[in-house]
């Protein structure tokens, strides 16, 4: 952790100007904030993206997944392809009540107060009946 934590510092140092910060939350999410009212631009989503998809390369995890599904059982962190997700519903091994992670949000905000919610409350509320 401690040379990936490294890895994140000296990247958002060469990224912008501005300044930035991040969080790993459960050792599997890597936040990245940028100051308030600053718009970021294409380049710079693209080379955020391209630094995330060089860590995926350089320690063999996923990081930029928006097919599978990462969800809460306790307070262990769950990761399932969504074929599986779905039978997991079916089964009623997880629920509408069960925490999935926004990772449509924009701000730091968001992050603190509406990154971890329901499935009810996320774009997964369709496979819940």
């Amino acid at each position: 952790m401690e040379e990936l934590e490294d890895k994140i510092k000296y990247f958002l140092v060469q990224w912008t100007k501005y300044t930035t910060s991040y969080k790993i939350e459960y050792q599997r999410f890597i936040a990245v904030f940028l100051e308030e009212n600053i718009e970021v631009s294409t380049q710079m989503l693209d080379t955020l993206s391209n630094f995330i998809l060089s860590l995926e390369d350089d320690y063999k995890i996923t990081l930029l997944d928006k097919v599978n599904v990462c969800f809460k059982q306790g307070e262990h962190v769950q990761y399932q392809e969504m074929k599986r997700f779905r039978e997991l519903i079916k089964n009623k091994s997880v629920s509408k009540k069960t925490i999935v992670f926004n990772n449509f949000i924009q701000t730091k905000a968001e992050f603190e107060t509406a990154w971890e919610i329901p499935i009810l409350e996320s774009w997964l509320s369709h496979l819940i009946k």
